[in-house]
């Protein structure tokens, strides 16, 4: 049989959904600049779907850096892998920057967050190793795992005494020279509820672990100064290997794994995305130089995230709607219609309301249910919240008038 022919015959993930999909919910496009209002489909629409959390996106000082460093060095600069000729000054500042935010010894940057967890996870363990994580750690966690070939373990999704039973049992069958891994987030992107880190690092006390936390959603929101979740629940020294990324709150791309230096060090020549991949041109790298020192320096920034937040959070919560647990700015809403309503639904919603929310159906969700992902950021207001609250639940009856 031809393989194209075999991959393509098989109904597989949110590929079942694409035809009904495409181009709406699925792979839309939105036009003009990033922000709380967008064009998409010839209209301005009210934007919950972006990770620009801060509002970094178009801030004045990020365009301001972001266009003189393209002037300065173009998108070649520089050419070749780190290792080779790709090293700069400005990654060097960078990373030393990042290490002194989160409170580790150093940093490694890293080209993006997905190869970077995958290929981080491939240094740190082989198939003598155990690895356990939370049931619902982030997709390049679990790719990772299933490539290093370690004996791998996982938790129900926050559930602390599982884990200790877990790591038990590991401890009972581990020869002496295998190590174990732990692994949880910080804020779980779909869930926004944070991952109990405080009662992971109380387990060390009985267990030989290391703990690494993907704070992706937590750098630059979470912590009195924004130094993410380990600042928040107060663990940044019991948490090893701190890795986050640009791709949310510093609205770009990159991320970075902050460590123990003898380990860092260990990276800079092992990580296999890294020493064969060309390094990001140098805008990227300048461009996030200052949006990490925004971050550091403009604490009204994240003042006004958490507003809207709040705000938004608690509004829909006065109208029935649930939130889950979330504790982030994340603001997950779950409704229960079938497929075709949930898609209906929210091209309702951007049709008529023009309000363009991300939503996921089965089988990222249960079926019968529909999980809306709303992002609040810093350049959302209290008017897009009360449009916003009052909608939802409007299109919702609507939708399940029709179908009754």
């Amino acid at each position: 049989m031809d393989i194209f022919e075999k991959v393509t015959n098989r109904r597989e993930g949110l590929a079942v959904l694409a035809e009904r999909t495409h181009g709406q919910v699925t792979f839309p496009k939105l036009r003009g600049d990033v922000g709380s209002h967008m064009d998409f489909g010839g209209d301005r629409h009210l934007v919950w779907s972006l990770n620009n959390y801060l509002g970094l996106a178009n801030h004045p000082e990020v365009r301001e850096a972001d266009t003189a460093a393209a002037a300065e060095f173009g998108l070649a600069a520089p050419m070749g892998s780190r290792m080779m000729s790709g090293e700069t000054a400005e990654l060097a500042a960078l990373e030393a920057e990042l290490a002194d935010f989160v409170g580790k010894p150093d940093a490694f940057f890293l080209n993006f967050g997905y190869q970077g967890m995958v290929s981080l996870l491939d240094v740190l363990l082989t198939r003598h190793d155990w690895v356990v994580y939370d049931a619902h750690c982030h997709s390049c966690i679990i790719d990772g795992i299933r490539l290093s070939g370690a004996h791998a373990r996982s938790f129900p999704h926050n559930d602390i005494d599982r884990l200790g039973r877990v790591l038990d049992q590991v401890d009972r069958k581990r020869a002496p020279d295998e190590a174990v891994l732990v692994i949880t987030e910080g804020v779980f992107g779909m869930s926004g509820n944070q991952g109990r880190l405080r009662e992971i690092v109380a387990l060390k006390a009985k267990h030989d672990f290391r703990l690494l936390v993907d704070d992706a959603h937590g750098f630059g929101v979470m912590g009195p100064t924004g130094r993410g979740t380990p600042e928040e629940q107060g663990v940044t020294d019991g948490v090893d290997l701190h890795f986050a990324t640009f791709a949310k709150a510093g609205a770009s791309i990159g991320a970075f794994v902050a460590a123990p230096r003898e380990l860092v060090w260990h990276l800079r020549y092992t990580m296999r995305s890294q020493v064969f991949s060309k390094g990001l041109p140098a805008p990227i790298v300048v461009g996030n130089r200052k949006r990490l020192e925004l971050m550091r320096t403009r604490p009204e920034l994240r003042a006004a995230c958490w507003t809207i937040a709040k705000a938004l959070q608690d509004g829909l919560r006065a109208q029935g709607l649930d939130l889950g647990d979330t504790s982030s700015p994340v603001t997950p809403v779950f409704l229960r219609m079938p497929e075709d309503e949930a898609i209906a639904y929210l091209a309702l919603l951007r049709d008529e309301y023009r309000i363009f929310c991300s939503g996921v159906t089965y089988p990222v969700v249960p079926q019968g249910v529909i999980q809306l992902r709303l992002i609040p950021t810093a350049r959302h207001t209290t008017d897009d919240v009360t449009r916003t609250v009052s909608a939802l639940p409007e299109a919702y009856e609507r939708v399940r008038g029709e179908a009754r």
